[in-house]
């Protein structure tokens, strides 16, 4: 992902988006299903942002920190109430070490796929390895490539139409990468379009990266109400866990160490 790519334009308008990630419900489902894992500890929130999930998780009691590529987002998250007390590190989370060790480390809404090569997605996942507490939890939050959804011989896919938005995925299937066109409307009624490469990664794919990294499969789920996790979910929420700490078989894609 360019480093300049969530820069100041994208930051401003990060918090209007119309997608259902902004919604109440879906944001309390999110802390609740993370605030249980945290437990005392603290947590790794790697892109961070402008707080979505990191806000309210440490209106919960959770102590958060996080990591995050671009100094715009981060700036948003400064400006909120409550922002400035959660400490953040200007880096690349696949590679950016800092002090201390956490019970959690979650990434969430397909922020995985910032990696755009599947080098730096294994080494997001040791990064987060030496971060990592005994017996404490990655979490990731990332959808299933919709790959079945394309029309033969297509390699473009909507994902979003609204009033003031449009997205549109063009898949690059041979080596999983794609790239999201953002259709924005202006104050003129007129459309400008950001464009962002992606890596898409698979659930299997995922669970290898863990191994690697020396973390199992903890739970899978389809969502973060913990439905089950089955082949036609669009979506996963995974835990997974390091040979330290138990490892039941379940629909979420966490890990632990």
């Amino acid at each position: 992902m360019p480093r300049d790519y969530f820069g100041e334009e994208i930051a401003a308008r990060y918090d209007e988006d119309e997608g259902f990630m902004f919604q109440p419900a879906h944001i309390e489902a999110v802390v609740d299903f993370l605030v249980a894992l945290a437990g005392k500890g603290a947590a790794l929130e790697l892109g961070i942002g402008t707080g979505r999930i990191a806000l309210p998780l440490a209106q919960r009691g959770v102590r958060v920190h996080g990591v995050d590529l671009s100094d715009a987002m981060v700036a948003r998250l400064r400006a909120k109430p409550g922002g400035a007390e959660i400490p953040v590190a200007i880096g690349d989370f696949a590679t950016t070490r800092i002090d201390g060790t956490f019970s959690l480390a979650y990434l969430v809404f397909n922020t995985i796929m910032n990696l755009t090569t599947q080098e730096e997605q294994v080494a997001c996942f040791e990064n987060v390895a030496a971060h990592l507490e005994p017996g404490g939890c990655f979490v990731i939050e990332v959808g299933v490539p919709g790959l079945q959804r394309l029309p033969p011989g297509e390699t473009f896919q909507p994902f979003h139409v609204g009033e003031r938005h449009v997205g549109i995925d063009e898949y690059e299937i041979v080596n999983q990468g794609l790239v999201s066109h953002h259709y924005h409307r202006t104050a003129d009624g007129t459309f400008k379009k950001a464009s962002g490469p992606f890596r898409y990664v698979w659930p299997s794919e995922l669970d290898l990266m863990a191994r690697i990294a020396g973390m199992t499969l903890r739970e899978r789920y389809a969502d973060w109400s913990r439905e089950p996790f089955m082949r036609t979910a669009q979506a996963s929420a995974s835990t997974s866990a390091s040979h330290r700490c138990a490892s039941p078989t379940s629909t979420a894609l966490v890990s632990s160490v």
